[in-house]
């Protein structure tokens, strides 16, 4: 299914509203109150409404595809966004998301318009967890038989994919777990000539140290007794469990349990990022992050500006929102650009 961004054309007009979108981002970042502000919400709202009527993007047209991939018993989704003016030589962000989110949360769309005004092709997918054509944030209430380390079949999947379509180079992107899943499939994948680059939005750490504390405070029971009953248990056995990941007391299957929280360093991105991965990754970090608090700290040893490489971006957090995204996208846009 195609859907046409920019199939109106109106030059001119598209022209003014380019420039009110982007002189109202610049104001955006220079003022904090009173009147500029007020002026600057009315040109945004301008700005939007000629967006909406029009049916483009304010920067650059584009095409959305909806993708439908089928793997094993399942069908996966993605969303294509590709520029205009652009050809399969170029490469293409493969964006994955967060923990228990999908390919339409907030940040991932606004990446992938960010992209598109920047004439970089993304395609967004949605990780199944088990679900045929999965929409929306995972459920609690439904059991859990979904393992971290999926996701790495289902990105070979949509790197295999992106190739057959003509993609001569492919930048896996992942934010918060879906970095640390990125990070995980580089480390397995090892050297591709189809993988130029890799950008990490956020992407998870894990402390082992603290993981205990941290589970028997959010769900109130010890995560040592919860690991052992999953361990003494079949892996695909179906077991009541206190908490698994953001769930409180939900089923999960005893190898689900296991993977999201027995002690694992392919959770871990700085971990991974020293096994095998030899391509340039691109590490961003928001300043106020509240989620991964240690993420500078513990690249610090291994950042050398050339392979792994972290840039920051001030005022953020962990969800990258409004003009953070922005930040975000002009970061992977040189990223990319700086390739050979």
């Amino acid at each position: 299914m195609k859907k046409a961004i920019g199939a109106v054309r109106a030059d001119s007009l598209l022209s003014v509203v380019t420039e009110i979108w982007r002189g109202a981002a610049a104001f955006a970042h220079g003022w904090t109150g009173g009147a500029p502000v007020r002026l600057f919400v009315s040109c945004l709202a301008a700005a939007g409404f000629a967006v909406v009527a029009l049916g483009v993007s304010p920067a650059s047209a584009a095409e959305t595809e909806t993708v439908e991939l089928p793997l094993n018993d399942l069908t996966l989704t993605g969303d294509l966004v590709r520029p205009d003016n652009i050809d399969m030589s170029q490469p293409v962000v493969l964006l994955v998301h967060g923990t228990f989110a999908h390919k339409n949360v907030e940040l991932i769309e606004a990446l992938q318009s960010a992209l598109a005004e920047r004439e970089v092709a993304s395609l967004a997918v949605t990780l199944s967890l088990g679900q045929n054509r999965r929409e929306g944030m995972w459920d609690c209430n439904q059991p859990s038989t979904h393992r971290h380390e999926d996701a790495v079949a289902e990105i070979s999947a949509w790197v295999d994919w992106l190739g057959t379509e003509g993609y001569q180079g492919i930048v896996p992107l992942g934010h918060s777990r879906g970095g640390a899943q990125v990070a995980l499939w580089l480390a397995r994948a090892g050297e591709r000539a189809d993988i130029p680059a890799a950008v990490l939005l956020a992407p998870m750490t894990e402390d082992e140290g603290t993981a205990a504390a941290r589970y028997e405070q959010r769900f109130g029971a010890k995560l040592a007794d919860v690991l052992a009953e999953a361990t003494a248990a079949k892996p695909d056995e179906m077991l009541e469990v206190p908490g698994l990941v953001y769930c409180s007391e939900t089923k999960a299957t005893a190898q689900s349990m296991l993977s999201y929280h027995a002690e694992n360093p392919e959770r871990d991105t700085p971990t991974l990022l020293t096994q095998g991965v030899s391509m340039p990754v691109l590490v961003i970090s928001a300043s106020e992050d509240e989620v991964v608090t240690d993420l500078p700290e513990r690249l610090a040893p291994i950042v050398d500006g050339a392979k792994i490489r972290l840039e920051t971006v001030e005022g953020a957090d962990h969800l990258f929102l409004d003009f953070f995204a922005e930040d975000a996208a002009d970061l992977v846009a040189e990223h990319i650009a700086a390739l050979p």
